[in-house]
């Protein structure tokens, strides 16, 4: 039997061999049965469903049956035959069973219900559940349709440093990364830290985006995209806010915003039908666990063209409706930075399907951002989804020299900070656009989870940066 090579459970719950002897290796989700036999659920972390092992109690040490228990590994020989029960289509009828590792009773994942908020407290074991299981195994497909979106299109996949010394939104909310001996830091004459003994002679931090890196690759590569961890500083304990997070930063050059809405919608259309072509079973099940609504949600998004809305009319709408007697908890007037309540009104319940809002005042936008020409808006663009709001962020780029000099001097960017961002505008400029997507607030959607800690494996919080 050693000869016989292990086979997925993905594979033996699909396979047509009945008679065969098979081999399957996993962990015991759970075991029942009577004093003749002994009913074991299996899984390998291959799919959310198990593959149950048929074991004549007669055939095996008493001993090694009592050490079976949830969270045992197994090795697992037996005839693959047409299920007496339902629930699925074969089983194993065990012939051998080796124990790889023992679970005690102090194992957390015992068969009963667990919270998710229980689970965030074991992070290195929830992968292990049926729900945790699902998030990852969608969450790999994420990732893999986004590169293959793109790759498909003639975009290249570039890397964009992690640790940097310009803050690309201005918000001053970045770690800061040294090597200084915090025990003992040196000051200069002036009371300041003294950053030239550091190891990069200045202050550096861990990026917030690619993106300012993005368009420098555009205006050499044409379209290029970026995939990567970011981090933010910002004492958030919301369900939407993580202090460590993945980005996806595409940027273009000749891109103008109107191909930047049309890329968008393209692209989130894309990862949601990969998702419900590759991803059905695990969507199914969590689903039925916390979420009736998520496959009709998503194939809303698929079905409908999404609505492109100028931030003036949308401010009137939500005008108009809180002078009909709506109430919402933060207050609408043009020049507000729309709140989550405000965008899912529009999507959820105005228009009833995706909205792109675009031309933002400038004073609530990045100072990179192209400005009209009436001196008050900039092409940017939020898409905004049913349930989570705003999911996309993006604009087209000021691409004028003395524009985008003097926007950043009114929001106090310091040039010694982005003169090399500087020079695409004085060598070679052309119209160019881009956008950012937020790696687990596609998860969130995709999975219907509601808290954004529960789509990334270990997450990191104010306070929290455990495992």
């Amino acid at each position: 039997m050693d000869k016989i090579k292990r086979t997925s459970v993905i594979d033996l719950l699909k396979s047509k061999d009945l008679g065969k002897t098979v081999c399957v290796k996993g962990w015991v989700r759970t075991k029942r049965g009577n004093k003749n036999v002994a009913f074991i659920a299996v899984n390998d972390g291959s799919t959310v469903n198990n593959i149950q092992v048929v074991a004549d109690v007669a055939k095996f040490d008493e001993n090694v049956l009592k050490k079976i228990t949830t969270g045992a590994s197994l090795c697992v020989y037996g005839v693959l035959v047409e299920s007496q029960g339902s629930g699925q289509a074969v089983e194993i009828h065990a012939e051998t069973i080796e124990i790889y590792g023992i679970a005690d009773e102090t194992y957390p994942l015992q068969k009963k219900g667990h919270s998710i908020e229980f689970l965030r407290e074991i992070a290195h074991l929830r992968p292990r559940t049926n729900t945790f299981g699902a998030i990852f195994r969608i969450r790999h497909n994420m990732a893999f349709a986004i590169h293959k979106f793109f790759h498909e299109r003639g975009f290249f996949y570039f890397h964009t440093p992690i640790i940097t010394a310009s803050d690309c939104e201005g918000a001053g909310q970045m770690f800061q990364v040294t090597t200084l001996d915090l025990k003992n830091i040196q000051k200069t004459s002036d009371g300041s830290v003294d950053f030239s003994e550091d190891f990069y002679g200045k202050p550096a931090n861990l990026t917030v985006s690619g993106q300012l890196e993005g368009e420098l690759a555009a205006t050499a590569l044409g379209q290029i995209y970026t995939f990567g961890p970011t981090f933010r500083a910002e004492n958030s304990n919301t369900p939407r806010h993580l202090s460590e997070f993945w980005m996806i930063e595409p940027e273009m050059a000749f891109y103008e915003i109107d191909d930047n809405m049309q890329l968008a919608e393209d692209f989130i259309k894309y990862c949601i039908r990969w998702a419900l072509d590759n991803c059905s079973d695990d969507i199914k099940s969590l689903a039925s666990r916390f979420d009736s609504e998520l496959i009709e949600r998503l194939e809303f998004v698929l079905a409908n063209d999404f609505v492109r809305l100028k931030y003036t009319e949308g401010i009137k709408i939500l005008e108009k409706t809180v002078a009909e007697g709506h109430k919402f908890e933060f207050p609408i007037y043009w020049g507000a930075d729309l709140a989550a309540e405000h965008e899912r009104f529009l999507v959820e319940q105005h228009f009833k399907r995706p909205v792109i809002l675009t031309d933002f005042p400038k004073e609530i936008k990045s100072f990179y951002m192209k400005q009209n020409d009436d001196g008050k808006t900039v092409r940017a663009m939020d898409v905004l989804f049913p349930k989570i709001g705003e999911i996309i962020g993006g604009s087209q780029r000021e691409e004028n020299f003395e524009k985008l000099k003097k926007r950043a001097e009114e929001m106090e960017v310091p040039d010694k900070d982005i003169w090399w961002y500087m020079d695409t505008r004085r060598y070679g400029t052309v119209p160019h656009s881009g956008f950012g997507l937020g790696f687990e607030r596609l998860i969130l959607f995709v999975t219907g989870m509601t808290n954004i800690r529960d789509v990334i494996p270990f997450p990191r919080t104010p306070k929290s940066a455990e495992f």
